[in-house]
């Protein structure tokens, strides 16, 4: 129960305490917004001083897992359950998956917060918080139709030369049919549009004008 108290401290701190006490945490690479990223920031400050990282990261998706699938999570999150069941239920879950002592924590704190129904979107965050803390770039390319690897392998290497010494590109392609053709980019925080789409209403735009 240290454990938990020591996460609840670390998330209250974060919200509402001084910048003393909001410079004990282990801030993260990138900074996560909302309820969702105010845990997130917590967890992660609290699996760094463990060296538990790549762990937690590995049993959240459990966590996620069990929350979508798991019957009981219903009996967990039923307001008109005691406290005590509720506990008891939950332990008894997480013992069996036999999840590291912080992960169990942490989940028990949600729970004791009534933050259950949010563990989607604070995993979302610890995820993001994760990729930066890899040196990890999201590079979401959008396309009229899918590319082809002679295609693909040069956008790779174009958008390479874009990161920093030791980032790592993350390509995620899909395929909208609507922009036309060529190719909508976002990396990072910058977002480029190259589609068809968009020089067709550039174009009309300046005929239009007076």
């Amino acid at each position: 129960m240290a454990a938990v108290a020591g996460l609840r401290v670390q998330v209250r701190n974060f919200s509402t305490g001084t910048a003393m006490q909001v410079a004990k945490l282990i801030r993260p690479p990138i900074p996560v917004f909302g309820l969702e990223g105010r845990y997130a920031t917590a967890l992660y400050s609290a699996a760094s001083k463990q060296q538990k990282l790549e762990q937690v990261e590995k049993e959240l998706t459990r966590v996620s897992a069990l929350v979508k699938e798991s019957k009981t999570f219903a009996l967990i999150t039923n307001p008109h359950v005691k406290r005590a069941l509720k506990q008891k239920t939950l332990n008894d879950i997480l013992t069996k998956e036999k999840l590291t002592p912080i992960t169990v924590n942490f989940v028990c704190l949600l729970a004791e917060n009534g933050r259950l129904k949010s563990v989607g979107g604070i995993i979302n965050s610890f995820s993001k918080i994760m990729s930066a803390h890899r040196g990890e770039v999201t590079c979401a390319v959008t396309t009229a139709k899918p590319l082809d690897e002679p295609t693909l392998a040069d956008l790779k290497t174009a958008l390479n030369a874009f990161l920093a010494k030791g980032e790592v590109l993350q390509l995620e392609t899909k395929t909208d049919p609507a922009i036309l053709g060529g190719m909508v980019i976002t990396i990072g925080d910058k977002f480029i549009d190259m589609s068809t789409k968009a020089k067709i209403q550039k174009l009309t735009k300046i005929m239009r004008a007076p």
